[in-house]
């Protein structure tokens, strides 16, 4: 059973940071995409940033310079640092891994969801 756990959410102020973190566990023998998510009230998840086993990272363009994704591999986990948050970052964020175990062919799984508000 893959779980991905994530934890860092909350709330802010304009301007200011939150660093979610989001780690994955189980019978894993593979993990390609990690990364995030949102959605927000009345729209469709959209993709925040993304990070493959082999390096390679891509960003929704609203967020690039203001977002950093990094993995730690040993870890199985992803973090994001948001910085220069803004009110309209404000969503529901998930956690996205595409995994592969030795039961299962690489699937992707989503992880619970972690609130982040940013408000004045």
């Amino acid at each position: 059973q893959v779980q991905l756990v994530e934890s860092g959410g909350g709330l802010a102020q304009p301007g200011e940071s939150l660093r979610l973190s989001c780690a994955a566990s189980g019978s894993i023998l593979s993990i390609n995409v990690m990364g995030w998510y949102r959605q927000a009230p009345g729209k469709q998840r959209e993709m925040v940033a993304l990070s493959t086993s082999g390096g390679s990272t891509n960003y929704l363009d609203s967020v690039k310079g203001r977002f950093t994704i990094a993995r730690d591999n040993a870890k199985k986990t992803v973090y994001l640092q948001m910085n220069s948050l803004k009110p309209e970052d404000t969503a529901v964020y998930y956690c996205f891994a595409d995994i592969g175990t030795m039961t299962r062919s690489p699937y992707g799984y989503w992880g619970q969801g972690t609130q982040v508000t940013v408000s004045s």
